[in-house]
């Protein structure tokens, strides 16, 4: 994206995900604050990111949205299965790490059927003091998972330019063109939850084309 936007492009590792730090908080609006804060640091000009249009619009320029819609999803979630299924994976500590993920693997295939999801959520296993362990917080995550399936209360539109990415059809549009009255929605096909990581390709060139 860097190399075909011209933009400065900032990866943000939010709490509970990868190496950032594990808190027992994990909704839309603590991960919200912590990229204004971070922004705030790094003395950054309005720029194009999600969620923390809903607290501080003037901060955003464009929005991108990736398999989110504006509404709570009810009942339950592909997510929790996945987490699940994760915290159930028998971590040989006497073994590789090369052999504890294809061990992992073997186990997740009859709860994550998709490959490229399978060697995403892999990527996260890891060796610590001679012990493997998901980066994510896993059980926060799952405590929270209420939260991260609700949508924050918008007061008002957001009316600058915003795309949203899906990986499957939705009945939401009502909704989003209500928020969103500025938006695109764009369904990349073939592709499920995590888009970047099953469509990287087509992931990349909807996000270039929407910043040109």
């Amino acid at each position: 994206v860097v190399q075909r936007s011209g933009r400065t492009v900032v990866t943000v590792d939010c709490r509970n995900h990868g190496d950032s730090g594990h808190s027992p908080v994990m909704t839309f609006e603590a991960m919200s604050h912590d990229v204004q804060k971070l922004l705030d640091t790094l003395r950054l000009p309005e720029c194009v990111l999600a969620q923390l249009v809903a607290l501080s619009p003037l901060m955003v320029q464009k929005l991108i949205v990736v398999d989110v819609s504006p509404r709570t999803v009810a009942g339950s979630s592909s997510i929790s299965q996945y987490i699940s299924a994760m915290q159930a994976v028998a971590l040989d500590s006497s073994l590789p790490l090369s052999a504890v993920r294809s061990q992992a693997e073997q186990q997740l295939q009859s709860h994550i059927k998709e490959a490229a999801v399978r060697q995403f959520i892999l990527s996260n296993l890891v060796e610590e003091d001679g012990q493997y362990r998901w980066k994510m917080n896993l059980e926060a995550i799952l405590n929270h998972l209420g939260d991260l399936l609700g949508f924050p209360e918008f007061h008002t539109s957001y009316t600058g330019p915003t795309l949203f990415l899906g990986g499957e059809n939705t009945k939401d549009l009502p909704e989003i063109s209500r928020l969103f009255p500025n938006s695109t929605v764009q369904y990349i096909a073939g592709a499920g939850h995590w888009i970047h990581a099953e469509k990287p390709q087509d992931f990349i060139n909807s996000i270039c084309k929407f910043l040109a």
